[in-house]
């Protein structure tokens, strides 16, 4: 049996056990995976150009349609019990792990009534930070309440419902890369997603691209986002579009301004009058657009070496330019990009707490995980009982199996 086979059979036998009303045959299984973001970093909220892919760890939920208009859910990771009726949805309540179904009703009652509800157990076998394992749980939810109502959406509804759930729901201003790469993913392809106009494009690499594993390393520090500088990166970048606006064409801006919406040509040219928080965002945001270009193209030509340079390039902007980065995050990243057999390394999320990621040769994976081992537990003692590091590998997107 495989990793998530065991899992799968574990949870089965948890939901059993506390539910024992359920039947074997009765229960349903969504596998949503966490992703990765190699190039495009901090540049969806700002309708930019983003990459993505999603990796063999997941959030599993097991559930069983219930016949009423009602949630129960028990999760691996987090104690206690979340119920709530789709009747009538409580608001967000701070720091619960329920939030993420709620939200799913939320953002599904706004179309569909919800007859039927769900009783089901959750887990995650990664640690919370940096692979968007929030919206793979909000995914995992849409997939399963759309289920069990009959509902049959497109993966850009989905896509469209999770964001409700961040951006309403919870309260994140974040974009549509997360959920996009866990719904649209396909093994072994690079998903390039347009945040302006939702198009994407799935390119498949040439042949020669040489085989290479996803390193994931756990910084040990996790906090909820809401509560670092994300919020205030993504307001930091609204004012530079504002700023460049006005320099370059002397009127006053459309609602809804994204950096998008200025040209390079602009940038360039009135980039020097502005001041230093907005020089600093855009000129990571207008860096990160030519490097998905060109790593897109590195990609297609199966030039591992090129694309690995840039997701570095792209890691040395998220710290100079956008200025994320927690010293944990930082120490991870320059021992990394410091190894052999390590292609490129970035961090992987909003840099502020979570993982850092590295496309590695397999051959040195071993050598890597043990330097990691040694060094930075030596350096940040106090993460020395938590940090952890998983070799990962392409996957598909969520579904239900």
């Amino acid at each position: 049996m495989t990793r998530d086979d065991l899992r799968i059979e574990k949870l089965r036998s948890i939901l059993l056990s506390s539910f024992p009303q359920l039947t074997p045959e009765s229960l349903h299984v969504v596998k949503s995976p966490y992703r990765v973001c190699p190039l495009g970093a901090h540049v969806d909220h700002q309708l930019g150009l983003v990459t993505g892919m999603t990796v063999d760890r997941n959030v599993l939920l097991v559930y069983a349609v219930h016949p009423k208009p009602e949630v129960r859910l028990l999760s691996v990771n987090f104690p206690g019990q979340v119920s709530f009726s789709l009747d009538d949805i409580p608001a967000k309540q701070e720091l619960d792990w329920g939030n993420y179904a709620r939200g799913a009703a939320y953002a599904l009652k706004k179309k569909y009534t919800l007859s039927n509800g769900i009783i089901g157990v959750i887990e995650g076998n990664l640690p919370v930070g940096g692979l968007s394992s929030s919206a793979a749980v909000g995914i995992a939810y849409l997939l399963a309440l759309e289920q069990a109502n009959n509902i049959k959406p497109d993966p850009i509804a989905n896509i469209e419902w999770d964001r409700q759930i961040e951006n309403e729901y919870i309260g994140l201003n974040n974009g549509i890369l997360d959920q996009s790469t866990i719904l649209l993913s396909e093994t072994n392809k690079l998903l390039c997603l347009d945040c302006q106009d939702s198009r994407y494009e799935l390119v498949p690499p040439a042949p020669s691209l040489p085989s290479f594993n996803i390193l994931v390393v756990y910084s040990g520090i996790s906090k909820f986002l809401g509560k670092t500088g994300y919020n205030s990166r993504v307001a930091e970048c609204h004012l530079a579009a504002l700023e460049l606006y006005r320099l370059a064409r002397n009127q006053d801006p459309p609602d809804q301004l994204r950096l998008r919406h200025i040209s390079v040509e602009e940038f360039r040219r009135f980039s020097g009058q502005l001041n230093v928080v907005s020089k600093k965002r855009s000129s990571h945001f207008f860096g990160e657009l030519q490097r998905v270009q060109q790593g897109m193209e590195a990609w297609r030509q199966g030039d591992l070496d090129s694309f690995g340079r840039l997701m570095t390039a792209s890691g040395a902007s998220s710290i100079e330019n956008y200025e994320c980065g927690s010293p944990h995050l930082i120490t991870i990243y320059e021992l990394l990009r410091s190894l052999s057999g390590v292609y490129g390394t970035r961090f992987s999320g909003a840099g502020f707490r979570g993982c850092c990621i590295a496309f590695i040769d397999p051959e040195h994976a071993p050598a890597i995980c043990r330097r990691i081992e040694k060094e930075y537990p030596r350096r940040h003692p106090d993460i020395a009982d938590v940090f952890e590091i998983h070799v990962c590998n392409m996957d598909h997107g969520a579904r239900i199996l």
